[in-house]
């Protein structure tokens, strides 16, 4: 896996391999922290054993089956004020790869904040860990896992590519094309082109203006997603009413 040949200017030129690890986003840590990680450093492994996820959750995974990498960024351009857009980059770079192998689908959809969902199922998630320098973003951690060739899940709400298309795939043609769909809404970023992520990004949102139940505060309301603010907040127009809510203040029910 550790031979990767991605067609970008810095992100996946140093690969780290690691046949097991806990979390590839504690090894990356690991790295920056002894010096040792470019920018644009790939952490790889075939089996994570303690992997993290959204709301302290764990990532679980069938070995050599997935995707399980993370990435180090330098966002040094990045005020921390702004670093949702650097979330809705990489959520839309995971958005481009996907529809590049499924093609144009409906039902791909990145769910707040960073999710991958195909239907009502996750596909992939995020976990993006940034170190503050002042104002501005000095490290971003990237991890990233995303179900390819697994079959069986010990959660109902969990699908793969192998599930979605009933055929297997070559993980590292995957993590190389991914690479650059990554690289790609980057540099984006970089570039300043912030209204062009925002907007991609809502017109990829899971449940984009359709009226769906919601757990807040203990009670099951519905409401109807109506955007994202620069802070990263969900909206939602619950009873005539723009609501926003941060992570763990509103959870989605699922079918």
């Amino acid at each position: 896996m550790e031979a990767l040949f991605p067609q970008t200017l810095f992100t996946g030129r140093q690969v780290v391999w690691l046949p097991e690890c806990a979390s590839t986003n504690a090894e990356a840590q690991n790295l920056i922290g002894e010096n040792r990680a470019t920018d644009g450093c790939v952490v790889i492994t075939d089996k994570q054993t303690a992997g993290r996820g959204q709301r302290g959750n764990r990532w679980e995974t069938n070995p050599g089956e997935n995707l399980t990498f993370s990435v180090i960024w330098r966002p040094t351009f990045l005020p921390a004020q702004d670093q949702f857009l650097l979330s809705q980059a990489v959520a839309l770079a995971v958005h481009d790869w996907a529809t590049s192998l499924l093609g144009p689908d409906a039902a791909l959809r990145v769910k707040w904040p960073n999710d991958i969902f195909y239907g009502d199922r996750k596909l992939g998630g995020i976990l993006i860990e940034n170190t503050l320098s002042g104002t501005m973003i000095q490290q971003s951690v990237v991890g990233i896992g995303i179900n390819v060739n697994q079959r069986a899940f010990g959660a109902h709400t969990a699908t793969s590519l192998a599930w979605i298309t009933g055929r297997a795939y070559a993980l590292p043609a995957l993590v190389t094309r991914l690479l650059e769909c990554l690289e790609r809404r980057y540099l984006q970023l970089r570039a300043g082109r912030l209204s062009a992520i925002r907007y991609d990004y809502l017109h990829a949102l899971y449940r984009y203006q359709e009226a769906h139940p919601y757990e807040i505060e203990g009670r099951r309301l519905t409401g109807e997603i109506m955007g994202v603010d620069e802070l990263g907040r969900l909206a939602v127009a619950i009873e005539g009413q723009l609501r926003h809510f941060d992570l763990k203040e509103i959870r989605y029910v699922l079918q």
